[in-house]
């Protein structure tokens, strides 16, 4: 088998190497945090939740370049492993892992641990009590060893984006000794910074690992996150100089204006967050079993009001990808104008629903009473009440229904529910992981249960080309038709900035997803 290992050891060297007398070692960072995260096992998560706090306890094989401001499938860079290369048929991807590595309670590091991690993953008899990421690793056939220091990916098929699923805070790799429940409570990693505890519905502590296997690194003593539900609170806390960075992202257009004002020191970033507020309907769910219900509902959205209400503008509209430039795969304003249902009129978009409705025997004075569930959490509460507000539109009379983390999930897995407003974080920017994890037949994540035996031909065909621009291309009329069948109708793509104090240095955050730049082995505190 020829090898080629493509791998920027050059600038991962000069990372290494770079002086760092510029930073200052010491200090416990202050961060806020939006609730409560349902576990600790990021492999058992499907939220920003967990990533923010917890990703900086593991290491992935590799990981996106943090100094790249785009995850980007040619900015990947070692991290447990030093260097990887293909087989000639695409079929194989072997990696060569580091040496030296400890996990936090002093046992080695080995290649046992890389394939005991993704065979828990793919496995029947796993141990993990959510699986949510399963869909994306179906066409990982079996994970080899090579001695201590090498394993190999055996693919089914040739699938160039498992490198690109490998690099994001959603793949770390855990260790064999350590059992799954320890992991949601106590977890064991290889990072930068040891887990010393969780207190619900008060912090997060973390401590700098002495023994980090990156020299130099991390620069804090600690990381402490003080979790404060109440939006505002955590805004006037931040203002009030109690934390030196705010929960990633949280921050809507509107209150980031406010905080300016108040704070005209604040370092804020206002990016795309590659999280999606999308229809959730339980088509196996009487009346919603109905197409012609769920088509009358989408009819009565208005997605420009979402983007001007949440984000004042600054939220867009697009489909299940991520728009263009700071998305690699969404589709262009043009192209999505010829999706149905996007830029038409509203109104009569509406009446044509209150059509469907008064064929179903509704009308003004009979209509439809529901609950629209959401996440108990400001992001998701503002995007109900519109929805809410939208749906009156066509004869459907609801009632929100909040639910904390923990028990929104689980109903969404269990699919105990009949209408949804979610927001869906993307972890990467990739058509693999957004098709398979949310819309393939039988994924965990696949909450609505749609599913098409055709559009998953296509999911595969698109998923096996290496010409980037035809894959693109295919990858758009693909979504065209998701959106057109109502698999899971997308109703904007939002924005949200992130801020921090000007003495906190070495944030870097990324422009198509807020998941991968957590890791806070480069942050450092000039006080």
């Amino acid at each position: 088998m020829r090898r080629m290992f493509i791998v920027p050891v050059i600038a991962a060297l000069l990372a290494l190497a770079a002086p760092a007398s510029a930073q200052k070692s010491g200090g416990t960072l202050r961060v806020s945090h939006r609730d409560n995260p349902p576990s600790a096992s990021i492999h058992e998560e499907a939220t920003i939740s967990t990533v923010m706090p917890f990703m900086s306890v593991y290491n992935n094989l590799v990981v996106f370049d943090p100094d790249s401001k785009q995850n980007r499938p040619d900015r990947i860079v070692p991290d447990l492993a030093t260097e990887w290369a293909w087989s000639n048929d695409g079929k194989d991807l072997t990696f060569k892992l580091r040496d030296g590595v400890k996990w936090h309670d002093g046992k080695p590091f080995t290649s046992a641990d890389v394939k005991c991690t993704f065979d828990m993953l793919v496995g029947d008899e796993s141990k993990l009590r959510k699986n949510p990421r399963k869909s994306w690793w179906f066409n990982l056939q079996e994970v080899t060893v090579n001695g201590e220091r090498e394993v190999t990916f055996h693919l089914k098929r040739p699938q160039p984006s498992v490198l690109t699923m490998l690099a994001g805070a959603f793949s770390p790799v855990y260790p064999c000794h350590v059992s799954t429940a320890q992991m949601r409570t106590r977890p064991v990693g290889t990072g930068p910074f040891k887990f010393v505890e969780l207190k619900q519905n008060e912090s997060i502590k973390l401590v700098k690992n002495p023994d980090y296997w990156k020299k130099g690194r991390p620069y804090l003593d600690a990381i402490e996150f003080r979790i404060i539900p109440s939006r505002a609170t955590s805004i006037l806390a931040f203002v009030a100089g109690q934390y030196d960075l705010t929960f990633t992202a949280e921050i809507a257009a509107p209150a980031l204006k406010d905080l300016k004002i108040q704070a005209p020191w604040a370092q804020c970033e206002l990016l795309p967050t590659n999280t999606q507020a999308n229809l959730l309907v339980n088509r196996d769910r009487p009346p919603f079993d109905n197409a012609q219900v769920r088509k009358a509902m989408v009819l009565a959205i208005d997605r420009s009001a979402f983007t001007e209400i949440i984000g004042q503008g600054a939220n867009r509209q697009g489909g299940a990808m991520l728009p263009p430039p700071e998305g690699l795969w969404g589709m262009p304003d043009d192209f999505l104008a010829t999706v149905a249902g996007y830029g038409a009129d509203t109104e009569k978009q509406r009446a044509e629903g209150r059509k469907i409705m008064a064929g179903l025997g509704y009308s003004a004075d009979k209509p439809l009473k529901i609950k629209v569930s959401t996440r108990n959490i400001p992001s998701y509460r503002d995007q109900a009440v519109i929805l809410i507000d939208h749906l009156k539109h066509v004869w459907i009379q609801a009632e929100l229904e909040p639910l904390d983390t923990s028990v929104w999930y689980n109903r969404l897995l269990k699919k105990d529910y009949a209408v949804g407003m979610n927001i869906q974080g993307v972890g990467i920017d990739d058509p693999d992981v957004v098709f398979y994890e949310t819309y393939s037949c039988g994924s965990e994540r696949n909450y609505t249960n749609y599913c098409s035996p055709e559009i998953e031909k296509l999911f595969d065909q698109q998923s096996r080309m290496s010409d980037i621009e035809a894959r693109r291309k295919l990858v758009w009329e693909i979504d065209k038709q998701l959106q057109e069948d109502g698999a899971r109708p997308v109703i904007q793509h939002g924005q949200g900035a992130t801020c921090w104090r000007p003495e906190t240095k070495g944030i870097k955050l990324s422009v198509n997803s807020i998941y991968n730049h957590w890791r806070f082995e480069d942050v450092w505190l000039d006080r």
